[in-house]
């Protein structure tokens, strides 16, 4: 037992390594931005603050989001998808796994619950002891079931899913702004380093003659002798780096939104009573940018919490209307109190059958 809680704490130590990577990266880039380039670099005053203003509302934003998505908690099923003592009892009891299974039924008809097990079965979780809700998976990592599970990300240390999701998404955005602000504004410094250093290297008065470029950058003056030449070179590697993998990950991220699916589903299409769709959550571009980011669209850049529903429920692709369990729903949301425990938003009245936009 000790050896391993021992082990437990250390795992969880150890998780924090790669949000302190991301944190001495940014950290750096700050010091680089701001003192190497812009304060003992640049000798024009209106190019300083306007430098400085842009990178620190890029900077602010982008913080902003980080520090959202590592520590908006994960949601998990609010105790209506937990077992009651006398069900419990009766799963505990039953040896048989088909009467198992018709017990977790009988339980279902009561919730909102429309997707099944590859096998056909209601989605159960034995370590949490709950009905999975739809969407909701289970986290090995973080040792509960997330609502509308993406993916755990080790990078903010935390589950992704219906609770941060959009803080997620405009974290990968203005980390993208974030780099391509420092690609563009460092790029011709950049050029600066390069210049001096072939120049200082080869036969200047060859290069004189034949690149007026060079001539060009050299008459703008060149970057002062020190650690500066340095900070503008890696910013310069680090931030197009960074770039172009956010940009494939955010990319892939749109593309989710856009179908309604998430990561999980993107790789294992959700399982109805009529068998797996990928469209079964697809209710149109609109609607599913609605459902992530909220109506205002003010708000939609804002990380502030603006998605729809409360993750237990979400409206279903027309194919999908069908499902005899969706009977039971008003039944489940007239027995809803608002005041409960898990629910911890804004409940909203689900939208059972949703027409496909054109």
């Amino acid at each position: 037992m000790a050896l391993s809680r021992g082990l437990r704490c250390c795992q969880r130590v150890f998780s924090w390594i790669p949000v302190l990577i991301i944190a001495s990266v940014v950290l750096w880039s700050y010091y680089a931005y701001v003192f190497q380039l812009c304060l003992f670099t640049l000798s024009n005053t209106l190019e300083k603050v306007a430098y400085l203003l842009v990178f620190h509302v890029c900077f602010g934003m982008f913080s902003w989001t980080y520090w959202k998505s590592i520590f908006t908690p994960a949601a998990s099923p609010c105790k209506k998808f937990q077992l009651s003592y006398s069900d419990k009892q009766r799963y505990e009891m039953e040896e048989r796994p088909n009467a198992q299974k018709q017990i977790l039924v009988e339980i279902a008809k009561k919730l909102p619950i429309h997707t099944r097990a590859q096998s056909g079965a209601i989605r159960f979780c034995d370590r949490c002891q709950v009905l999975k809700p739809d969407r909701c998976h289970h986290c090995s990592v973080c040792e509960t079931c997330v609502l509308k599970m993406d993916h755990h990300c080790p990078w903010v240390n935390n589950c992704v899913g219906f609770s941060n999701y959009k803080f997620f998404l405009l974290f990968l955005f203005y980390s993208m702004l974030y780099c391509i602000y420092i690609a563009a504004t460092v790029f011709q410094y950049f050029i600066k380093f390069w210049v001096v250093s072939v120049i200082t290297s080869c036969n200047k008065q060859y290069i004189l003659d034949h690149h007026l470029f060079c001539l060009n950058m050299l008459s703008q003056g060149d970057l002062p002798n020190g650690p500066a030449k340095f900070h503008v070179l890696f910013l310069m590697f680090v931030a197009l780096m960074f770039f172009v993998s956010l940009m494939f990950l955010f990319g892939y991220h749109c593309w989710l939104v856009v179908k309604n699916r998430s990561t999980l589903e993107a790789f294992s299409a959700p399982f109805f009573v009529n068998g797996p769709d990928r469209q079964g959550f697809n209710i149109g571009i609109r609607k599913n940018l609605q459902q992530v980011f909220g109506k205002d669209r003010r708000l939609w850049f804002i990380p502030v919490f603006t998605s729809q529903g409360n993750g237990h429920y979400f409206p279903l692709n027309r194919s999908e209307c069908q499902n005899p369990l969706l009977a039971n729903e008003e039944m489940w949301e007239e027995s809803d109190d608002a005041s409960e425990e898990g629910s911890w938003v804004e409940d909203q009245d689900p939208s059972v059958s949703v027409e496909m936009e054109d």
